[in-house]
């Protein structure tokens, strides 16, 4: 697979699941059926999806009455940002196989 391509799919599906997973879980809550555990959105996060996670909280308004979310998204987002940015600027270079 094309570099480019490997990393905007990187990019890309942790996010859209991110998203999914706020959205299904909202619909669920409305209708009292299976629930997803609050460490999958910080797991999906952690792992990319955090700009997902953080539209899905606001379009969904899921969780954002919960201070771990609008305090630990954003900064995880924030955290993540800047790890881009400091191995950005150390001109690091990553290969792909």
């Amino acid at each position: 697979m094309d570099a480019r391509l490997t990393l905007i799919v990187a990019i890309i599906l942790p996010n859209l699941l991110g998203f999914a997973f706020m959205a299904l879980d909202k619909k669920w809550a409305k209708e009292g059926g299976f629930r997803l555990p609050e460490s999958t959105f910080f797991c999906m996060a952690l792992i990319g999806g955090s700009i997902g996670c953080l539209i899905g909280m606001l379009t969904c308004h899921h969780k954002t009455r919960k201070p771990a979310f609008f305090i630990g998204m954003p900064l995880i987002l924030i955290l993540q940002l800047a790890a881009v940015y400091l191995i950005w600027r150390s001109g690091l270079q990553f290969s792909f196989l």
